[in-house]
């Protein structure tokens, strides 16, 4: 018997939903959100059941627990789910049954699911992009510190090495000021030994990884290019040609609009950029301006009165095509 499994996950609880191949409801139900529990909800599942959940934080970890007891595991798109349900009440048991619905109407916009390799590695690069944005929150503190005292440029490249620390110690500041400097400078320590914490991870995952090693040899590639190029790709294989795996990292964008194909490289329409024919934009009168020196090469209203990109620049002020005014 085919069945359709629709999970809506929190972090508490887990509400099910389960229907049958004619789309009656067949059972529903709350789960704990835990290991146990689910592996043994699981375990009650058949090779024939099909079972589909929302993308949100334990979804990889979830669908990984189920996938080895069920025929297929959906995980749908949230920002998509939105848009096709036609639900307007919003209840956890809605929700669920809806997931079923789309799920046996095949209507679900199913995301890629990263293996653990690939989590870890995403993982590492937005603890260490979180490290560095706190690093540099603390930093610009202590330039707000020098700023706010009027203590001018410091003379150093490097405020927070060897030398710029000296500096910043023979300051004169306020107590409150000092205060701020020294409670700064202890957490860009910290930080900074975070980051070389979270850096030697990174090696040694990139060391034991042939993919990463070759994407090392390109000029201009380091450890974290290669981090985030390896953590944003994830399977390689589940891209069907090179054309699909640089639009997925938006390297090669493309317009098109119907009639005349694609725009061209330098943007805009594909007449933009075409040598117009005819008199010269200054001998030109404006549609709008009767007077006879006016020009509009904007298209949007008269120009200046004067306009010294005239080669007829300066008029003679008896010249009867001096600029008017309008």
């Amino acid at each position: 018997m085919l069945r359709w499994i629709g999970l809506d996950c929190h972090l508490e609880f887990i509400e099910v939903a389960i229907i049958d191949a004619a789309g009656k409801l067949l059972s529903t139900g709350r789960i704990e959100t835990s290991e146990e529990a689910i592996r043994l909800f699981a375990e009650s599942l058949g090779p024939g059941d099909e079972v589909a959940l929302e993308s949100s934080g334990n979804a990889a970890q979830i669908a990984a627990l189920i996938r080895l007891h069920v025929g297929r595991v959906v995980i749908a798109n949230s920002r998509r789910l939105a848009q096709i349900s036609e639900s307007r009440a919003k209840t956890d048991r809605l929700d669920a049954r809806t997931l079923a619905k789309l799920l046996r109407a095949g209507a679900l916009d199913e995301v890629w699911a990263p293996d653990g390799r690939t989590r870890a590695r995403r993982r590492l690069c937005s603890r260490r992009a979180a490290l560095v944005r706190a690093r540099t929150r603390a930093k610009n503190e202590v330039h707000a510190v020098i700023a706010r005292n009027l203590e001018g440029r410091p003379p150093v490249s490097d405020l927070f090495g060897r030398w710029g620390r000296h500096w910043l110690a023979e300051l004169e500041l306020p107590a409150d000021e000092r205060l701020t400097v020294v409670a700064c400078l202890r957490q860009i320590d910290f930080l900074a030994a975070e980051i070389a914490e979270v850096d030697r991870l990174v090696a040694a995952d990139l060391a034991a990884d042939e993919d990463a090693r070759r994407l090392l040899t390109i000029p201009g590639v380091g450890t974290q290019g290669t981090l985030a190029l390896l953590a944003a790709i994830g399977d390689v294989s589940r891209f069907r040609s090179a054309r699909q795996l640089v639009a997925y990292l938006g390297l090669d964008p493309r317009v098109r609009q119907s009639g005349s194909g694609e725009f061209r490289a330098t943007g805009g329409s594909p007449s933009r950029g075409r040598r117009r024919r005819g008199r010269p934009w200054w001998r030109r009168r404006s549609r709008r301006c009767a007077s006879p020196g006016h020009f509009e090469p904007s298209g949007r209203g008269c120009a200046p009165a004067v306009d010294t990109r005239s080669p007829r620049w300066p008029w003679p002020a008896s010249s009867p095509a001096s600029p008017g005014v309008c």
